[in-house]
């Protein structure tokens, strides 16, 4: 339907216009030859009737010649068309951009292979949809305002980028270009032409871009960082946003003159920058480096640590191109001024940060002596919800509360904790308890703070946060003792909780129940329903067993369509009565796979465990030869161990026989 509209918009003019040339051809041939016929009437006599009998055949004969004319007109028309839509058809087939038709209720009523692959359907599939089904939901209002634009005759064509859903869900970013194609007489808009290019890949690398700039910019400004450009060919210096707010200007408002700066130096400073600066143009050092005071635009200094280097150099050896930093270490001079008071106190502090800078890895808090918090980096701002201005000074307790994780109990962090400067406390079990009681694993390290009087100074605390890695490990620990297919506990883990029950039996006494229980008719299963039938019904063999049993009884499975269970109260009779439950339960499945019903039933073979009842591997072969007792039976029933019960216990008991 799609082809034969746009063909019949691009063909409307031609033909039309030749059909109503020779309608108005015959019309004048009518008229000639009405006019033959009435001449007579008036009398004008034979000349004047042979002269319009000769009009009115010259006007036919015109007629039916120029009728010949436009019809072979129409024929070109039609073969032009149809050469036309055969080529429209092979761009849009053949195009690697996706192209669709749609309706003005936005249907998608044609489109090219380009444009299903890209949105992971089959054409068929997605000519059944709208646009609006297939468009991501924030991006809706887009294509709502161009149809509305559109139908209000406001614009002809379009050109936006916009999200669209794959058939899995995930987003795909694409740019639309297209048309509207209105009907000729009216204007009227018929449908749209619309070209989709995949442009997702594009919009991630300028996410990505965006985010590293963001990024760094991000870093600059947090280390206070300013970064300046020497481009003699553009016509001076350049200075980032930090730099010219360190200096308290506006952006751009310092770019142009390279030697503006030099007027905002400090008088007793120019002499050094000029120095360091004439160092690193003669080659005789490697940067320029130089702290300095620079005036601020309400007045005051800044102190500055300018580094640079130059980058590029013309033919005699003067420079072109220059690049360098510039630090805001106006509070690095006061405190260097404020720590020339007391060396001691110097000395104190250059120790704390040795010590911080070799233990640092994630979040690092540092006390002092008194247990009092005195440093917090951005990472453990994050970790523990506490902002290190609001922290510093406070009792550690108050910023950081550790418990561990299996005792619940606090974990101390004083003196005692790390005794001497080459010992540090690790604790790999760590809970983090934020004020809003959120809770957060971790694994910590605490080290001490020693200075050169060897004299106990702080604390350094390094954590990190460990909730995945932890939530990792009770996962794999769960994976290793459990069945992946039905949840119970696998053969490994049944096996070491029989070992733990027989050791606590020859140790205290008391007595459990053991039950081997084997399935009957399996193998038909498998055989006629595959694999996927035989897990199903292991699936809901297993959920019967757990249903019938109760809480402190154990379930596993121990391979293949064998399970166990080990019955906590030690009373035999309740062996029996739970094993015929579990038999019941089975048989009552009502199992059936691709409309097949499937008898399923069970074999059970009973053991105690109990102090001299051996070992492991022996209370399991002797309920397993009880089990092969039960099936040969009869199969369905239960059979006890016969050295462990009484002679009349021991044969099978049918599943009959609980009634």
């Amino acid at each position: 339907m799609g082809w034969d509209r746009i063909v019949a918009w691009l063909s409307w003019k031609g033909p039309r216009a030749g059909k109503r040339a020779v309608l108005a051809l015959m019309a004048a041939g009518l008229i000639t030859l009405m006019a033959s016929v009435l001449l007579p009437a008036l009398e004008l006599g034979a000349d004047a009737l042979k002269f319009c009998l000769q009009i009115s055949v010259a006007v036919t004969a015109v007629t039916l010649f120029v009728s010949a004319l436009f019809i072979r007109r129409i024929i070109d028309d039609r073969r032009q068309i149809a050469e036309s839509e055969q080529r429209f058809r092979r761009a849009m087939e053949d195009s690697a951009i996706g192209v669709a038709i749609v309706g003005l209720d936005g249907r998608i009523l044609q489109t090219n292979p380009a444009f299903a692959v890209m949105l992971g359907y089959s054409r068929a599939e997605i000519e059944a949809l709208t646009f609006f089904q297939i468009t991501h939901p924030d991006d809706l209002q887009i294509g709502r305002e161009t149809m509305i634009a559109l139908k209000e005759g406001k614009i002809d064509s379009f050109h936006f980028e916009k999200r669209y859903l794959k058939k899995d869900g995930t987003p795909v970013w694409a740019q639309l270009a297209g048309s509207v194609i209105r009907e000729d007489e009216t204007g009227k808009p018929l449908y749209l032409v619309s070209q989709i290019e995949d442009i997702d890949a594009r919009k991630q690398a300028e996410a990505r871009i965006a985010e590293a700039e963001t990024r760094w910019n991000f870093a600059l400004t947090s280390a206070g960082q300013g970064v300046w450009s020497l481009d003699m060919r553009k016509g001076g210096t350049t200075y980032s946003e930090t730099w010219v707010r360190m200096l308290g200007y506006d952006d751009g408002e310092l770019d142009g003159d390279p030697d503006r700066w030099l007027t905002m130096i400090h008088p007793d400073d120019r002499q050094i920058v000029a120095e360091a600066d004439r160092a690193h143009l003669d080659g005789e050092t490697a940067f320029f480096e130089a702290e300095f005071r620079m005036r601020h635009k309400d007045g005051h200094w800044v102190w500055i640590l300018d580094r640079g280097k130059a980058i590029e150099r013309d033919g005699e050896g003067r420079l072109i191109r220059a690049i360098g930093s510039l630090t805001d270490i106006t509070e690095r001079k006061e405190a260097e001024e404020r720590r020339k008071i007391s060396a001691a106190m110097l000395a104190d502090e250059k120790e704390r940060l040795r010590v911080t800078l070799q233990s640092i890895g994630d979040a690092v808090i540092c006390t002092d002596a008194a247990n009092r918090v005195t440093f917090m980096n951005p990472v453990a701002e994050k970790l523990t919800g506490i902002a290190s201005g609001e922290a510093l000074g406070k009792v550690l307790g108050d910023v950081y509360w550790a418990v561990d994780e299996e005792t619940g109990q606090r974990i101390g962090l004083t003196r005692s904790s790390a005794a001497d400067r080459h010992h540090c406390d690790q604790n790999a079990r760590a809970v983090l308890i934020r004020r809003d009681d959120t809770r957060c694993s971790i694994r910590q390290m605490v080290s001490p703070i020693m200075n050169d009087r060897d004299e106990f100074c702080g604390l350094v605390i390094v954590f990190q946060d460990f909730t995945d890695a932890r939530a990792l490990q009770r996962q794999l620990a769960y994976a290793a003792a459990h069945d992946a297919l039905t949840g119970l506990a696998n053969r490994p883990s049944f096996i070491r909780t029989m070992e733990e029950l027989v050791d606590r039996c020859r140790l205290n006494g008391g007595e459990h129940q053991f039950m081997f229980v084997d399935l009957d008719h399996f193998k038909a299963v498998n055989d006629t329903g595959g694999h996927a039938a035989g897990d199903a019904l292991l699936k809901r063999v297993a959920d019967a067993i757990r249903n019938v049993l109760g809480p402190e009884d154990i379930v596993a499975r121990l391979g293949g369509d064998e399970f166990a269970v080990i019955l906590k109260s030690g009373a035999p009779a309740r062996a029996t009565v739970a094993a015929r439950c579990i038999i019941e339960a089975i048989r009552n499945l009502g199992f059936s796979w691709d409309g097949r019903p499937h008898s399923i039933a069970a074999s059970i073979g009973l053991a105690p465990i109990r102090a001299c009842c051996g070992e492991v591997d022996e209370i399991i072969a002797r309920a397993d030869a009880a089990c092969y007792a039960a099936k040969a039976a009869g199969r369905g029933c239960v059979s006890a161990a016969p050295d462990e019960v009484s002679k009349d216990e021991a044969a099978p008991l049918p599943l009959a026989a609980a009634s």
